[in-house]
């Protein structure tokens, strides 16, 4: 278990510092419009691409984590499930092809839309799903960091002028795909395969209800730039994206832990070892509470010196909507917690089901009225109230599990630590203006103080320790 999370951990960091390290330099090469551009053939392609995974990349962690013990039941397990991948890949693939060569709004950039094709036609090759449920998380880590790096080369190598926006199209695309065909590959010819028994009914109606959910959430999750992009302009839906992973940058460090843990969860609840799953869901939530506060306080205070230093003085419109979007570590991380962790590995897909479908019609109503009016301030809205608008559909459907409450300490000792850095960083502010040294000297005065009351002041070393520790491994 410890592995696990260290590896997870690990690979969110990379997925943190590749976008450090490259997006900077693409913003600052492609500017507003070119940045805004491929974003749009990204997310269209995209959203064709969810509907082509019908839920499996959620659904297929769970059902691997069951059958792990079994070679048999895993090789059928994992080649019904990619089976099914791959037939809802090729139709889908076969219609977004039919609407981009066909529809003339796609007419001037043609060729782009369907470069980014690719990635909905080889969609069944995502894989993490079945590395996930056997918790062999090492393999994506470490591929990962592979593939990351030869994108980061290639970048350097071959977008150095605004006009390369097809160069970093096709590295974009890579840096997704790279990984993902590799494990495929991997799987399907190291598989023990002894006469599988496919069996497709089983898996249907459960992995509908996920993918109901999971396209509502992508939905909302990605409707914001594509309205942006009809709505405003490129430029508009450049300033939104910097924002966006700026702000997002973070997310998947705080919930690598949880998602270390959803197969462990997912095995002690249908062993019927419900107060072994539930003591990972309260030790996971005192993680999140102790690393997305301080997150979001960060954010907020500091955008100014981020947009500068990471994007440039052309996305300064960027700084307020990145502060609107700085709750949303808090928020995402609880959904995460309380979506993936305890209602889908506690066979709740309804209840998540319902929670995505309201955060779907509250986006869709709050992009359209708020959109014309502030533009990617008003998505930036947007994003917050239907997430918090989800969040609090989850709650909802677990407020009778009364077992697991807040640790009111830790929330209260929480806040406290991370509001202080709201004074430090104005007072870094006073003895400098160089944007990146505000960054280097309050982020290292920040984390310093907050760890030495955390660790020292309040003693919370169980926070981390409950978490990698406990004795209810199996």
């Amino acid at each position: 278990m410890k592995k696990n999370i260290v590896y997870n951990i690990l690979l969110s960091f990379t997925n943190i510092l590749f976008p450090l390290i490259s997006f900077p330099y693409a913003a600052r090469v492609l500017g507003p419009k070119g940045i805004g551009e491929v974003q749009f053939v990204m997310s269209f392609a995209q959203y064709f691409s969810i509907f082509a995974a019908i839920g499996i990349p959620i659904y297929g962690v769970r059902e691997i984590a069951k059958v792990r013990d079994s070679p048999a039941k895993l090789s059928s397990t994992f080649l019904s499930l990619s089976t099914l991948f791959f037939i809802a890949s090729v139709a889908v693939s076969c219609i977004y092809f039919l609407i981009v060569c066909l529809h003339p709004y796609f007419s001037s950039n043609q060729h782009y839309y369907i470069i980014a094709g690719i990635l909905v036609f080889l969609s069944f090759s995502y894989t993490d799903w079945y590395y996930s449920g056997i918790e062999a998380f090492h393999k994506i880590t470490i591929r990962s960091i592979v593939v990351k790096t030869i994108s980061l080369a290639l970048l350097y190598s071959f977008v150095k002028t605004s006009s390369d926006i097809y160069n970093y199209l096709w590295i974009s695309i890579f840096s997704i795909l790279g990984n993902q065909v590799y494990n495929f590959l991997d799987i399907y010819f190291n598989l023990e395969i002894k006469k599988p028994v496919l069996n497709f009914a089983e898996h249907i109606k459960p992995m509908l209800l996920i993918f109901g959910a999971t396209i509502a959430s992508s939905i909302y999750t990605l409707w914001d730039t594509i309205i942006l992009y009809f709505l405003t302009s490129p430029e508009v839906v450049g300033y939104y994206t910097v924002s966006t992973k700026l702000t997002k940058l973070i997310i998947p460090v705080i919930t690598a832990i949880g998602g270390a843990l959803i197969p462990s969860i997912t095995y002690y609840y249908n062993n019927q070892q419900l107060n072994q799953a539930k003591a990972f869901l309260r030790s996971s939530l005192d993680v999140t509470i102790f690393t997305t506060i301080p997150v979001t306080v960060g954010l907020m205070a500091l955008a100014p010196e981020l947009i500068f230093t990471f994007a440039g003085n052309e996305f300064a419109p960027s700084v307020l909507t990145m502060q609107i979007m700085s709750v949303l570590p808090i928020v995402i991380g609880l959904g995460h917690l309380l979506s993936f962790q305890w209602l889908i590995p506690f066979g709740k897909n309804k209840a998540v089901f319902i929670a995505m479908l309201i955060g779907l019609a509250v986006s869709i109503v709050s992009n359209l009225m708020l959109i014309p009016i502030y533009l990617d301030k008003g998505a930036a809205l947007s994003a917050v109230i239907t997430e918090c608008i989800v969040c609090a559909a989850y709650y909802y459907y677990l407020k009778s599990e009364s077992s697991i409450s807040i640790n009111k300490r830790l929330l209260f000792q929480t806040v406290f630590s991370s509001l202080l850095f709201i004074p430090i960083i104005l007072l870094v502010r006073q003895t400098t203006d160089n944007h990146i040294v505000i960054c280097i000297l309050s982020i290292f005065t920040c984390v310093s103080t907050y760890a030495v009351l955390q660790f020292f002041v309040f003693k919370n070393f169980e926070v981390f320790k409950s978490l990698l520790y406990k004795r209810i491994n199996k």
